[in-house]
Formats: C-alpha cells, sequence, structure tokens
C-alpha cells in the first residue's frame, strides 16, 4: 500500500511540474497583459532588456521544471545513467540561465521591496545551490549532489506553489498586491524547510533518495 501511495504521489507530483512547466507557452499565444504581466507597466513592457530576462526565466525555468522531476526516479538514475547525465546537465544550464534572470527580474517586482527580496532570496538560493550541486558531483560526492539537488529542485518547485497560493491569498485579501508580497516568500521557504528536512532524513538513515 506504501509503494502505491508512493506512485501515486511521484506523479502527481511529476504532473505538477509538467503542467507549469509547459505554462510559459501561454503567454506566446495570447495577449501579453495576461498573469503577472497584468501588473507591469507599458513602459517596462517595452523594455527589452527587461523582456529578455522574463522571457529567459520563463523559458529555461519552465524547462527546469518539465525535466528535473524525471531526476528523483531512482529506476532511471540506475540503469539509464547517460539519460540521468543528460537531463541533469540540461537542468542544470537552463537552472542557472532562468535563476539570473529571476535575479534581475526580481528588482522589479510588483509589490515593492518585500516581493524583491523574497524573490532576490529565491534566485540565489536556487543559483547557490545548483551550482553546488555540479561541483560536488565533479568530485563524485554522490551523496552531496543529490542533497544540493533536493534544495536545487524545491526552489525550482517555488513556480508550481507560487501558482497554487497566489489565487487563494487574492481571495482572502480581495488584492493582488498584498497576495503577491506574501507569495514571494510562501512560494519557497516552506519548499526549502520541506527539503531540509527529507535531506536530513536520508543523512540520519545515510540513504540516497
Amino acid at each position: 500500500m506504501t509503494s502505491i501511495l508512493k506512485k501515486v504521489g511521484y506523479y502527481f507530483f511529476g504532473l505538477l511540474c509538467i503542467a507549469v512547466g509547459l505554462y510559459p507557452i501561454v503567454y506566446f499565444v495570447i495577449d501579453r497583459h495576461f498573469g503577472l504581466l497584468g501588473s507591469k507597466s507599458t513602459e517596462l513592457l517595452s523594455n527589452i532588456i527587461w523582456n529578455v530576462g522574463f522571457y529567459g526565466h520563463i523559458i529555461f525555468g519552465g524547462l527546469a521544471l518539465l525535466i528535473g522531476w524525471l531526476q528523483f526516479n531512482k529506476t532511471l538514475r540506475l540503469n539509464k545513467l547517460r539519460l540521468h547525465k543528460l537531463i541533469g546537465k540540461i537542468y542544470m544550464v537552463s537552472a542557472l540561465i532562468s535563476g539570473t534572470c529571476g535575479f534581475y527580474i526580481a528588482f522589479y517586482a510588483t509589490g515593492g521591496i518585500i516581493s524583491k527580496i523574497g524573490f532576490m532570496a529565491l534566485a540565489v538560493i536556487w543559483l547557490y545551490t545548483t551550482f553546488k550541486g555540479y561541483q560536488v558531483i565533479k568530485r563524485g560526492e554522490v551523496s552531496k549532489h543529490q542533497y544540493f539537488m533536493i534544495f536545487s529542485y524545491a526552489a525550482c518547485f517555488s513556480a508550481v506553489t507560487l501558482r497554487i497560493w497566489l489565487p487563494v491569498l487574492s481571495a482572502i485579501f480581495g488584492a493582488f498586491v498584498p497576495a503577491y508580497r506574501i507569495v514571494a516568500w510562501l512560494c519557497w521557504v516552506p519548499n526549502i524547510c520541506v527539503a531540509y528536512f527529507i535531506v536530513k532524513n536520508l543523512k540520519k538513515k545515510n540513504l540516497s533518495f
């Protein structure tokens, strides 16, 4: 029964990652004032550098989210190591590009300094854990690599939790801006806390995921 629940949970997790990973496509097929862009000024939307940052963030972030969940499949890691490494390389490059772009566009986040700092902190954590994950695997430290990548994907998964929390908070506050200020932190802090306890448990039992 436990095994079945784990499988259901894993594939539900994957479904969320795929759905939100493909979400950036929406910005290319409907009006640009859709979603978060609706809170941006016309001047900002016409800024070329900001647009490069925004689309770099959502495209590569979407790709990282779309493929990253597969790395938690133990069968794939053990039996298809080359595929695991290929996905890992694509994920890391995508995360580093998206995280860098995310840090830049965080300067223009709706909601002022609270939102800006929240999203900047998220970008720094995502960049740091992804880079460290790459650094330690180059030294052959597999367990440390796994631990860092759990944190990395927890940060990446904030794209999913943001889209879960934002409509809920917007309904509670009856306004977008106060909800967005909270979600700038709520979308990733609990994720990192969950990752911490997962890693702590793995270290305690001396296991890999």
